[in-house]
C-alpha cells in the first residue's frame, strides 16, 4: 500500500490494515530519530517505504490529526469466493 498509495483487497484486510498504517504515519509524523527507528521496525526493516513514509506521505498530514487513510466498498465480489472487496488508499 506504501508504495502504490492505493490498494485492492478484500473488505476484512483492509478494516485490520487502516489502523497499522494510520498508527505508523502518526509515528512518522513526530520526524524525530526514535520515531525513525520504530517506523522502520513496524515495516519489518523495509528501509525504502519507511523513507517515502517519513519523507513524503507524512508531511502531507502535519495538520490532520488522524483519519489519513479511507476504505470505499466495492458493490462487486471477487468471483473465486464471492468476498467484499475494497480499496484502501491515503486521503
Amino acid at each position: 500500500m506504501i508504495d502504490k498509495e492505493k490498494i485492492t483487497t478484500t473488505e476484512a484486510k483492509a478494516k485490520e490494515l487502516r489502523p497499522f498504517i494510520e498508527r505508523i504515519i502518526s509515528k512518522a509524523k513526530e520526524n524525530t530519530l526514535a520515531s525513525r527507528r520504530i517506523v522502520i521496525s513496524r515495516l519489518f526493516n523495509r528501509k525504502k517505504e519507511a523513507k517515502k513514509i517519513i519523507s513524503e506521505i507524512a508531511p502531507r498530514y502535519n495538520k490532520r490529526a488522524g483519519g489519513y487513510t479511507r476504505v470505499l466498498k466495492l458493490s462487486a465480489r471477487r468471483k473465486g469466493d464471492a468476498s467484499k472487496m475494497a480499496i484502501i488508499e491515503f486521503v
